[in-house]
């Protein structure tokens, strides 16, 4: 009898992110099906200066892919949310980038997001981030730009990344309940290093609106695409 091969998934994460590796273990299934493999790439802080927009130039997390390839995963993403407020063209040529130089298949965190809005045809939505003001427009811009309009946003004003993964899944869900006032079509937790993957679904069921936490959509995209692959 052939040995059972496990897909694996290779995941491209910030540096400082604590979130992603913990919730995704909770979230793979207790099968053996799917193994998580993860690359870094410096990011420390979030906010509109240039250094912080300089952190996420393609060839750092373009080099962080190659490197996961040598473990010959079957799929590369790139667990971040930078394209939100860089512009979701970022994320395209971040793909492109991936795909030429290891011929892996590649995706990522905002690509699985927006897919979803798209399939619950979302045209109002809820925003819940870590991050500041400059960032959290440039996020409401982009939406807009895509013809959906953020009716409700919460921030935490917070520029370290490390500091986003000390907000509690209870503080979460209350940002995530004040948003929904406006009663919009989706609810976006948008940042990986969240720990909103065990609020969604809860909070889903609850108020009866789709919430997207930003990690847990990403591994379902993938799992979707892991499936697909022959």
């Amino acid at each position: 009898m052939m040995r059972h091969v496990p897909r694996r998934l290779g995941m491209i994460i910030p540096s400082s992110n604590t979130v992603v590796e913990p919730e995704t273990a909770r979230l793979l299934p207790h099968d053996g099906s799917v193994t998580v493999h993860y690359g870094r790439f410096r990011v420390v802080e979030i906010s509109a200066a240039a250094t912080s927009t300089d952190q996420f130039a393609l060839e750092a997390p373009v080099g962080a892919a190659e490197l996961l390839s040598d473990a010959r995963v079957d799929l590369i993403l790139w667990n971040g949310t930078a394209a939100s407020w860089l512009g979701f063209d970022y994320d395209d040529a971040l793909i492109a980038a991936i795909e030429k130089r290891t011929a892996i298949p590649a995706t990522t965190a905002v690509r699985a997001i927006n897919a979803r809005l798209e399939k619950v045809q979302a045209r109002k939505i809820g925003l819940v981030t870590p991050y500041v003001a400059s960032i959290e427009s440039r996020i409401i811009e982009n939406y807009r730009g895509m013809g959906i309009e953020v009716v409700a946003a919460e921030r935490r004003d917070l520029t370290e990344n490390t500091a986003y993964a000390k907000i509690t899944p209870a503080e979460l869900s209350e940002m995530v309940r004040r948003v929904a006032r406006p009663r919009p079509d989706a609810i976006v937790i948008m940042c990986t290093n969240l720990a909103g993957a065990s609020i969604a679904e809860p909070m889903e069921q609850d108020l009866a609106i789709p919430v997207l936490d930003s990690v847990k959509t990403a591994f379902e995209h993938c799992m979707a695409k892991l499936a697909g692959l022959p």
